[in-house]
C-alpha cells in the first residue's frame, strides 16, 4: 500500500490482540465488516508496514495503516421520520430520538429509520448507508444523538469519540434497590461466549468497558440513577447494570423477566450530550428531558423525576 494523505492508522490495544485483523479494523475505523474485509484484500490495509491478510491475528503494539474507502454517495432516500431536532449548524446536528426508530437501515428495518429522516436535513459524512452516524442507540433507547453534516465534520466527532472527548449521560431506571449511591462498573465486554446475538461480561474477545452511575431516586423495587458512559461499547450499559443484578426495568433481552405493566419498552434515555464542536473545538452540551411515557411510569412507581431532568435548558450556540 502506498502512503497518501488520507491514511489513517492506530496501534493495536491489548485488548485486541489475538483477535482478525478485519474484526478489528471493523470496529476502530466503525466500519462494516464486509468493508473492512474489501479493504484488506484490496491492499488498502498494512500491519508494520507490509500486507496482511483478512485471517491475520494482530499482537498488542502492532500498527495498522489503512486508507478509508472513497465516499460513497447516500443511496437512501428521505422518509417521514419522527424526531426532534434540539440543534442544527453547518458542521451537525444533534438529535432527540424517540424510543422505537432505528438509527440506520440494517436487515429487518430497511424503512423508518433516523438517518433517512435525516437526508433531506444534509447528514453526511462516513458510511453511505449511515450517513453522518457517529455513534448509536439501541431501537428502544430514547434520547440525543450527535449527526455530522460533512466529511470533515464526521472524521473530527469520531476522533473526539475516539479520544472518549464525548460525554453521555443516560437515565435508567433500574430493577431492585442498587445498595450503592453511587460507583463504577469496569468490565470487559464482548460477544456472549454462546450466544452471539447477545453482549455479555462473559466473552472469548473482550473490549474496556466502564460505567459510572450515580443514584436519583428509589422505590420498593426499583432504582432511578444517572448513568455515565466513559467507553461506548454495544449495549454497555444495559450488560453492566444486568451483570450487577440491577438490570434496566423493561429490558426484554438482558432483564430475564417480564416487562412490568405500563412500560413499553426499556426504560433508558440519552438525556445529555457534550463534546467539542468540530469547527474550531468549543465545549457545547444538550440535554433532552424524559419522555413522558417514562415519566408516566415514574409516576406509578412512586418516583419523582428531579428537577434537572424535567424540562430541557435552552441548545448552546
Amino acid at each position: 500500500m502506498t502512503s497518501s494523505p488520507d491514511e489513517r492508522s492506530f496501534r493495536v490495544a491489548a485488548a485486541d490482540a489475538g483477535r482478525r485483523l478485519d474484526v478489528v479494523l471493523a470496529a476502530h475505523a466503525r466500519l462494516p465488516r464486509t468493508v473492512a474485509a474489501r479493504l484488506i484484500d484490496g491492499g488498502a490495509v498494512n500491519v508494520d508496514g507490509g500486507p496482511a491478510r483478512r485471517s491475520h491475528v494482530v499482537r498488542a503494539g502492532q500498527t495498522v495503516a489503512w486508507r478509508p474507502p472513497p465516499h460513497e454517495a447516500p443511496v437512501l432516500k428521505a422518509e417521514d421520520v419522527p424526531l426532534r431536532i434540539v440543534y442544527e449548524d453547518d458542521w451537525l446536528l444533534v438529535v432527540d430520538k424517540p424510543a422505537g426508530v432505528v438509527v440506520h437501515p440494517a436487515p429487518g428495518h430497511e424503512h423508518g429509520t433516523l438517518v433517512q429522516g435525516l437526508v433531506d436535513r444534509g447528514a453526511r459524512g462516513g458510511h453511505g448507508r449511515r450517513p453522518g452516524v457517529v455513534h448509536r442507540l439501541d431501537k428502544e433507547t430514547s434520547g440525543l444523538l450527535v449527526v455530522a453534516r460533512s466529511d470533515e465534520a464526521y472524521r473530527r466527532l469520531a476522533a473526539a469519540l475516539a479520544r472518549r472527548d464525548v460525554g453521555r449521560v443516560y437515565l435508567a431506571l433500574l430493577v431492585g434497590d442498587l445498595p450503592q449511591d453511587a460507583g463504577t462498573v469496569d468490565a470487559a465486554v464482548g460477544r456472549h461466549v454462546r450466544d452471539r446475538t447477545r453482549m455479555s461480561v462473559h466473552t472469548a474477545h473482550p473490549r474496556p468497558a466502564v460505567t459510572h452511575f450515580t443514584v436519583l431516586a428509589r422505590a420498593p423495587g426499583y432504582t432511578l440513577a444517572e448513568v455515565r458512559l466513559e467507553t461506548g461499547r454495544t449495549h454497555q450499559i444495559r450488560v453492566h447494570m444486568a451483570a450487577l443484578g440491577f438490570p434496566v426495568a423493561g429490558d426484554a433481552t438482558y432483564g430475564r423477566r417480564r416487562r412490568p405493566a405500563g412500560l413499553s419498552r426499556h426504560f433508558l434515555h440519552a438525556a445529555r450530550l457534550s463534546f467539542p464542536h468540530p469547527e474550531d473545538g468549543r465545549p457545547v452540551s444538550f440535554e433532552a428531558p424524559l419522555p413522558a411515557e417514562l415519566v408516566a411510569f415514574l409516576d406509578t412507581v412512586d418516583i419523582v423525576v428531579p428537577a434537572v431532568w424535567s424540562t430541557s435548558p435552552p441548545a448552546e450556540e
